[in-house]
Formats: structure tokens, sequence, C-alpha cells
């Protein structure tokens, strides 16, 4: 196996004269010390490190040990060592036989951005990807959130915000597939690379999208604790939040049989995604497949089915009209949002006087209620601002407003009539678990 030879030639030809290199920049201290040491202790260490290599020139194996020497003193985030092992030849482009990376993804996965400069700018492959995973520094850097600094330097150097790997996956899909909501929380790097300029409709070989990444993780919400339902929800709206505001639109399902859309999937479980809906809803997003129409799905369906469902297991009347409240609030958004809810033509309700449904009547009712709306045309003034901010997309929309160059009152005129304070407990995911 190739990666055992290499391990070979490591341990029983140059790994002495990388364990001396080691010894003179003081890399076999543990404890980090030999980060904050003095200019004075600094200067000391590169003159016994010129020294050295000088008398080793003339080694066998002298630019096999600096070059790994480079390695390991990039990993440790040593400038001034590895100013001098490049000024004496060291391969920038070495790559450890064991794990395969070169000196600048270790740099990245360390978190040197100081380094990450320095290699750049003596030549290092900005681009380039390792022989195992196929990442590169890029999107080594998008994996966790104290990585930010590289991830920032890395752009900065002109590293390709939309690079894609062998199976079409970018940076931006990359830093999705990492997170989890819990224990990597990556906002700041998702935000940085979206104002970089990422392509939010990028799309991997397997179809895979930013879309089909969060609706993964709402998923993974309603099949988690309270308490971790509620952690990944708040990373998830996060998420939304920053994707809306760069052009994503939520409600696209790719094919009829495909992933469903993260529109669809907030209504399709409206009261345990009930935060997720409200701003979908708030920022424009079409409420029947974008790419399909309502042949795919009716986000009006859904919530209805959703509401039956739901209405049926509680036994509760607290939660029964929490439920009730909630949907008929999620329809006046949408009815201050769109002209019309584009109603399905034809909904299966309980019927009153033949169904054991024990809320026949009220699903009944409040449908009746939604078809006498649409029956009558919105006033004008309200079809010309939804015209508007239709035009004021991509989304937040108060932010949008407000730097138009109009009067205050014409700006106030503009935001939607209807706004949502969120009750107690109804801005947070909650799980299937916690259904009542």
């Amino acid at each position: 196996m190739p990666f055992l030879h290499g391990f070979r030639r490591i341990i029983y030809e140059y790994q002495p004269l990388v364990t001396a290199v080691m010894r003179v920049v003081g890399l076999e201290e543990e404890d980090g010390s030999q980060d904050n040491r003095s200019p004075e202790d600094e200067s000391s260490r590169c003159n016994a490190l010129v020294e050295f290599l000088e008398q080793e020139s003339q080694s066998d194996v002298f630019m096999e040990g600096i070059s790994y020497a480079l390695f390991k003193v990039a990993e440790r985030g040593l400038v001034y060592a590895a100013k001098i092992l490049l000024r004496y030849g060291a391969d920038i482009n070495f790559e450890d036989p064991v794990s395969y990376y070169n000196p600048l993804h270790i740099a990245v996965l360390r978190n040197r951005p100081n380094m990450v400069r320095l290699l750049v700018g003596h030549g290092a492959d900005i681009e380039k990807r390792d022989r195992i995973h196929e990442s590169s520094p890029l999107d080594l850097a998008c994996e966790e959130s104290e990585r930010l600094p590289c991830l920032l330097t890395l752009l900065d150097l002109g590293a390709d915000v939309n690079a894609r790997d062998s199976h079409g996956k970018t940076p931006l899909l990359h830093a999705l597939a990492c997170s989890d909501g819990l224990t990597v929380h990556i906002t700041e790097n998702i935000r940085l690379l979206l104002e970089r300029g990422s392509d939010v409709n990028a799309s991997t070989l397997d179809g895979e999208t930013v879309e089909s990444s969060l609706v993964f993780l709402v998923k993974e919400a309603l099949e988690a604790s309270v308490e971790d339902a509620a952690e990944i929800g708040n990373f998830c709206l996060k998420t939304t939040r920053l994707l809306l505001a760069h052009g994503v639109d939520p409600s696209c399902r790719l094919s009829e049989d495909g992933e469903p859309s993260l529109t669809q999937t907030s209504l399709e479980h409206f009261d345990l995604l009930f935060p997720l809906a409200v701003l979908l809803i708030q920022s424009g997003a079409s409420l029947v497949c974008s790419h399909h129409s309502s042949s795919c799905w009716s986000g009006y369906s859904l919530l209805f089915q959703r509401l039956q469902t739901a209405l049926q297991k509680c036994s509760d009347q607290s939660h029964a009209s929490e439920l009730l409240e909630q949907a008929e609030l999620l329809l006046d958004l949408a009815r201050v949002n769109f002209p019309t809810l584009q109603l399905p033509p034809q909904l299966e309700l309980p019927v009153p006087t033949h169904d054991s449904h024990p809320y026949a009547q009220v699903l009944a009712d409040l449908h009746s209620r939604v078809v006498a709306r649409e029956a009558s045309p919105p006033p004008l003034h309200c079809l010309c601002r939804v015209f508007i901010r239709s035009y004021l997309q991509p989304w937040p929309l108060e932010s949008r407003v407000k730097a138009l160059p109009l009067p205050d009152r014409l700006k106030n005129f503009l935001l939607p009539e209807i706004t949502y304070t969120p009750k107690p407990g109804w801005d947070c995911f909650k799980p299937q678990q916690s259904q009542h």
C-alpha cells in the first residue's frame, strides 16, 4: 500500500532529520508554549534553524526532511520557521504520506490564517484537494466555526467560492452538509460564503441542494428531544433567513417524486415547525410548488390536512384552540402576501353530520370563511402593495423598504398590514413526541 511505503520512509529515512528540526524550533514542547515566545527567542530560534539547515544541507534526505518539517511547522503556525524552510527549498506541495494533506490543508485544519497567507503567497495551490476526501482548503475552512479566520483569509486571497468537487458539491453545500444544528454551529461561515457570492441554487450530481440540506435538518428536529428540536430549529431559522436574503427559492421541488421543498415541509407540520412556516410566508414563499405549480403540492391543502390530523388526535381543548389560532394566523399572513391563496378545486374535509371527527364543524366553518374571502377580490391598494413587495425580493423586506427613496408615509404603506409577535412556546420547533 502506498501510504505504508511513505510511512516507512518517514520512520526509517528522514524522521531523524525532521525530529531534529522540530527540536530546534521547539516543537517537541507539547504544551503549546512555543506560540507565546518573545521576539528575542524567535530570533534565536531562526539563527539556530539556519545553522542547522546549513549543516544538514548535504544529506541525501534533506529535501524530504525539510518538506515534512514544513508540514509540521504549518500545523503549529510557526511562520518564521516556515519561511526559512521554504527558503531552503522545502516542497510547498508536500503530502503527508498518512493523511495526504499538504501544508496548506493542515494550516487550515488548525486555523492558522497567517500560515495560510504565507503558503499561498509562496505558490501553494489554493484550490488543491486532498486525495482521500477531495476537500479543498475552502471546504475544510467551512467545517468549523473556529476556522472562520481561515475562511476569510482564503476568500480574500482569491479562493473560488463556487468551486465544485467531482460530485458537484460547492463550499456552501459542504458547509450545510457538515451542520447538525447541535454541536456544529457555522452560521457565520455560511453568512460569509453567501456574502462572497456563493450560488444558492447549486446542486450536486445527486441532486443535493441547500434546500434539501435544510429539509434534512428540519426532519431531524421532528425526531429529536424537545431541547434538541429547539436548538436545531434555531440554527435552521437563522440559516433560512440568510438564504432567503440571498435569493433562495424555498418552494422549489426539483421533481414531483423528489425531496419535498422547505415550504412544503413546514406546512406539512405547521404546528411543530410554526416559526419556520411564519418566516417563509412572511418572506413571500410560494404556497404552491414554484416549479410544478399546484399539481405538485398546495400549501392550503397541506395546512388543512395537518390541522385535520392534529385536531383528531387532540384531547386537550386549549391545545385545539391553539392549533386553530395558528392555522388562522398563517392564513391571514398568506392573505397579506398573496393576492389569492390558489385554493384547490377539491378539498377533502370531514362532513359534520356524518363524520366522527370531533372538530368537523370547526374545520368546515374555517374553510367556508376562507372561500368567502377568496370570492371577494382584495382592494386595489392591497394588490399594489403585494405587487411592489414582490419586486423588493430577496428579503428581509423591512430593510429594503427603509432603503427606498420614498417619504416615510409611503414606506409604512408598503410594509405588511399584519404583523406577528410570537406567543410563549410559538417561537421554537417541537418534535413529534411533544404532540398532545
